[in-house]
């Protein structure tokens, strides 16, 4: 059981508040890029195993898979707002334009293998995200109540 100071539940990473949301941003960007990083590294291991097994080559693998635990997080710090408007637009901004930064990263590396160039895109969606999210859905239930 956790023991709770103020609005802040204490013992766990990231930092939640009473309700179980993210409690800061720095929290939700280091949690989500170590995310991003697990992935990329578990990518990166898939990706040498099959090669070295003769199974194609090395860097094929899309590095947009690298995203999926940061992106497990931003969902469960989604379900832990109120139902609402504040968090539907919230998250539906957030999306458009990390997927609009992660794209255009993405396009940049288009020259470098996909797994690079995915990895560097989910990067920057993650950053993006995390930085649209967490200002946008407090700014946005404050207006609505």
């Amino acid at each position: 059981m956790t023991e709770q100071h103020g609005s802040e539940q204490q013992g766990g990473f990231p930092r939640r508040d009473a309700e179980g949301r993210v409690a800061s941003l720095g929290d939700l960007l280091g949690v989500c890029l170590a995310g991003l990083v697990i992935g990329a590294l578990a990518l990166v291991l898939f990706e040498w195993a099959f090669a070295s097994i003769g199974d194609g080559d090395f860097g094929q693998t899309n590095g947009w898979l690298a995203v999926i635990l940061p992106a497990w997080l931003f969902w469960d710090d989604f379900r832990a707002w109120d139902f609402g408007a504040a968090r539907v637009v919230a998250a539906l901004v957030a999306t458009a334009v990390g997927v609009s930064a992660g794209l255009l990263i993405a396009g940049l590396g288009a020259g470098l293998p996909p797994l690079l160039s995915g990895a560097l895109g989910a990067a920057a969606f993650t950053v993006v995200y995390a930085a649209v999210w967490f200002p946008g859905v407090r700014w946005l239930a404050r207006r609505t109540g």
